[in-house]
């Protein structure tokens, strides 16, 4: 499997991220995903679900629809996104403009012991999207790839969108945001506008 390093491939996916009101919202899945977007740079709109598993693109859904002016990013694994199947035809169903699911497939199960996943045995997360309805899919599976998606993400869209990133199966250093959910709840609360309750 051609593949790319996982912290570089999260970087590029959100160097157009934006500013301000513009700046994009960022939901991550449990694990990896969560350690990623930290690294990449904490932020107040980024939300860490440190359990959940199979809740981030519900989760980023909810969230999109009820912040239609913002994009919204789900950043989940290929075990995750595995896991909550139906969400991809809930989303197809809904059919948020301003919501896309990166998925990053390593094609194993890294929280559980590195098993491997369906993915690696011929299951296509970009098609399975495109089957519930999903205006746009793509694979990256290298580090310029990945760059044109992270390009593409800043774009507005007609539809929802679910980009695949292949990435490699090593285990960088955690990179641990708080674990206090309801200061992360509020923090991204107030990001949005909301004063504190």
């Amino acid at each position: 499997m051609v593949s790319v390093e996982r912290r570089a491939a999260v970087k590029a996916l959100l160097a157009h991220r934006g500013e301000g009101e513009a700046r994009a919202l960022v939901v991550s899945g449990l694990g990896s995903p969560t350690w990623d977007l930290h690294a990449a740079g904490d932020a107040a709109e980024n939300f860490y679900l440190w359990g959940a598993m199979g809740g981030a693109a519900m989760v980023a859904l909810g969230v999109a629809q009820a912040q239609p002016a913002r994009r919204v990013i789900a950043l989940t694994g290929d075990g995750e996104q595995l896991m909550a199947l139906g969400a991809l035809a809930t989303i197809g169903a809904a059919k948020p403009a301003n919501l896309s699911v990166v998925v990053l497939d390593n094609e194993h199960y890294a929280e559980t012991g590195a098993q491997p996943s369906h993915t690696g045995r011929g299951v296509d997360m970009a098609e399975v999207a495109r089957a519930c309805g999903f205006a746009e899919t793509a694979v990256a599976r290298s580090l310029a790839e990945a760059e044109a998606l992270g390009a593409r993400l800043a774009e507005p869209a007609n539809g929802p969108r679910l980009f695949v990133v292949k990435i490699g199966v090593e285990a960088p250093p955690r990179s641990l945001p708080p674990r206090d959910a309801p200061y992360l709840k509020t923090r991204f609360r107030e990001a949005l506008g909301f004063k504190p309750s």
